[in-house]
């Protein structure tokens, strides 16, 4: 039975723990481990797809390529808007999470068929049912703890590595199994790749159909939301939204884009504000911090995304991966790099941050954030070095460059990317967690938009190259560090206006 406080929040139910953290906590990191699977199997192959089935390999559908990617991104992203506020005000998390999968899924599938009609449809369905789907998961994580529990920032980092176990998992499982079922060393057949990410889809949606009784009523909807007609228009809504979805992708450019979501942006903060207000100086100090928090945010996921367009297209192209005995290491697997490092450096991280708090020397959340910037901005210098000084007579770079740039890229991730999903849990106001964490994740989509307009001006009208990569990736650092400096020191400011949330 669902418990509500008396402002009509869902009570935290007191759950069993299990290795210091609620049980359902475990059970939501599988669930996000799938899905994260079929995120990243498509976010590796996807514009090596384009440009190998559209172009027939040729470089000048890599700016194509990359604009997709970034509408893909930054829609899939942007519409967690709504998907939030479905879950918030219709039909609860859990519902959300259900439907959304279950459209995730089918669009994975749709996928195998080989015309661009069939990958703008397919991306669209992906895109309608991760709205659904990514800010509520995620709200749920925040659910399970009480307003002031310490625990719950190390609770998202470990709910963090079931993201990161997904993404690592992903192109190396997937990248195997193009290259098993055909024999072709370079893993072009991309339609078992998105088969593989529609089965680990449904595998994430049996995980949460059987896992959810355990949750204690967390994420159902209100008792007054009860009702099969509000989720038959829910269901109603995303029919529509599909077809909506593809129009977008199909016929709306890159900066009309960025318009729509700059648009839906400046809602939502009106949405959060009016509802802050209603509550008192406090709340709305908050909501401000977050929104400071945002604009960063924005920054740091323009220049993260070039690992589905410009890393791609350099490690394919400008990167020397012939390895030992004569082996070459695949493209995809280059994107498990960066999650690799996230595994292995989250429990760390936890502990770090743990260890800190107990002699209350933990960095603020602001503070946190611009590491994280200054981390990813670090991890370009050694292609910029590499471009500069380590360029061979065939145009190519060493291997360890590129590996170097994502590991850094990681470790600014943990250091921003889920203690970000924690803050919105604690700054937002309380009946509107899912609209924060849409809006978490259209900070997120505005960046991913515009990193694919960045990556489409690397890569130009004919291809990339040593000198539009080297030009790229020097901008790439100079913007990071700099937002990261310039965090760091107003974070004394944003830290009065989040009024004790750590």
């Amino acid at each position: 039975m669902n418990k509500y406080s008396e402002a009509g929040v869902q009570a935290t139910p007191d759950f069993p723990q299990l290795f210091g953290h609620p049980r359902p906590l475990w059970m939501l990191f599988m669930t996000e481990f799938w899905e994260r699977f079929a995120y990243y199997s498509l976010s590796w192959s996807l514009t090596l797809y384009a440009v190998a089935q559209f172009y027939h390999g040729d470089p000048a559908g890599q700016g194509w390529a990359s604009s997709i990617f970034g509408a893909y991104v930054a829609l899939a992203f942007a519409f967690g808007v709504f998907g939030g506020y479905v879950a918030d005000k219709l039909i609860g998390c859990q519902r959300s999470i259900l439907l959304g999968a279950v459209v995730m899924a089918a669009g994975l599938f749709v996928l195998m068929i080989p015309s661009r009609e069939a990958l703008l449809f397919g991306l669209a369905m992906v895109i309608v049912g991760d709205s659904l789907f990514k800010p509520n998961i995620s709200s749920m994580v925040g659910q399970l703890y009480a307003r002031d529990d310490e625990r719950r920032d190390r609770g998202f980092t470990l709910f963090y590595m079931g993201i990161n176990c997904g993404a690592l998992v992903a192109p190396l499982l997937t990248g195997w199994l193009a290259s098993y079922f055909t024999d072709t060393p370079l893993q072009q057949n991309f339609h078992i790749v998105f088969a593989a990410a529609g089965i680990g889809m449904v595998l994430s949606l049996l995980w949460f159909w059987f896992g959810r009784r355990g949750l204690h009523g967390v994420g159902r909807p209100t008792p007054d939301s009860e009702s099969r007609m509000r989720m038959l228009q829910v269901v109603a809504g995303v029919v529509v939204a599909v077809p909506v979805t593809y129009l977008l992708l199909a016929k709306l450019g890159a900066v009309g884009l960025q318009w729509v979501m700059g648009v839906l942006f400046v809602g939502m903060v009106m949405v959060l504000i009016g509802e802050a207000v209603r509550h008192d100086r406090v709340q709305l100090d908050r909501v401000i911090a977050m929104l400071i928090i945002f604009a960063f945010n924005v920054l740091f996921w323009i220049f993260y995304y070039l690992f589905g367009t410009t890393f791609n297209f350099l490690a394919e192209n400008m990167v020397n991966r012939q390895m030992f005995g004569g082996w070459v290491f695949p493209v995809g697997w280059f994107q498990s790099m960066e999650p690799l490092g996230v595994v292995v450096f989250a429990p760390v991280t936890a502990l770090v941050w743990g260890w800190l708090a107990k002699r209350h020397k933990e960095p603020s959340i602001p503070r946190k954030f611009g590491l994280g910037l200054v981390f990813n901005g670090i991890g370009f210098v050694s292609l910029i070095y590499a471009l500069s000084y380590l360029l061979d007579p065939r145009g190519l770079i060493p291997f360890w460059p590129l590996a170097t740039c994502y590991l850094f890229q990681s470790v600014g991730e943990l250091c921003l990317s889920p203690i970000g999903l924690s803050m919105v849990t604690k700054l937002a106001p309380p009946r509107l967690v899912g609209l924060g964490l849409g809006g978490w994740f259209l900070s997120m989509a505005l960046g991913g938009n515009l990193s694919g307009m960045l990556a489409s001006h690397i890569s130009g009208a004919t291809g990339m190259t040593a000198a539009s990569a080297l030009n790229g990736f020097t901008f790439c650092f100079y913007v990071l560090a700099g937002s990261g400096v310039l965090l760091l020191l107003i974070s004394p400011l944003v830290n009065r206006l989040m009024h004790g949330v750590k």
